[in-house]
């Protein structure tokens, strides 16, 4: 049996049809490229077909421009029964250069799901390192806190 990949990046070119009016790549196609990486992530793992059960606290933290070489890296953070929480940045630069910067970091949840959409279990990850330890620990307190949010969030629901 083959060991589940923990972690992946994908790497391209920001291309014309990702920018927006204002000459930069739109949130929009950031998500996009994250949940990809989230999915290719989590089925590396688990070895299953995976839905998106969440994605948050994503922070757009510099702009993305045409034609700057992209790096969406994505790793497990913590494992349920059958969801895995990925930890997701998105890296940029000048092609050129390659002075790597910082534009985008969230969480994203995903679950392994049959064919009839019913989750199924996925290979527990355990942290090794320290680093690993508090990234787990942290997933941990950030389902604490969606928690939270979903309970004051119904109000928007109703």
């Amino acid at each position: 049996m083959k060991k589940p990949q923990r972690d992946i990046t994908l790497r391209f070119l920001a291309e014309t049809q990702d920018v927006n009016f204002g000459g930069k790549v739109h949130g929009g196609a950031v998500m996009k490229w994250i949940d990809l990486a989230a999915y290719a992530c989590a089925a590396g793992w688990s070895g299953r077909y995976c839905v998106t059960a969440y994605a948050g606290g994503i922070r757009f933290i510099a702009p993305i421009h045409v034609g700057s070489l992209v790096e969406v890296d994505a790793k497990v953070i913590y494992t349920g029964n059958s969801s895995m929480h990925i930890a997701l940045e998105v890296n940029a630069c000048d092609p050129k250069s390659l002075n790597r910067r910082l534009t985008t970091n969230c969480i994203v949840i995903m679950v392994a799901v049959d064919q009839n959409g019913q989750s199924e279990q996925v290979p527990q990850w355990i942290p090794e390192s320290e680093a690993d330890i508090k990234q787990n620990e942290t997933a941990k307190k950030l389902m604490d806190m969606r928690k939270k949010i979903g309970e004051e969030m119904r109000i928007f629901a109703d």
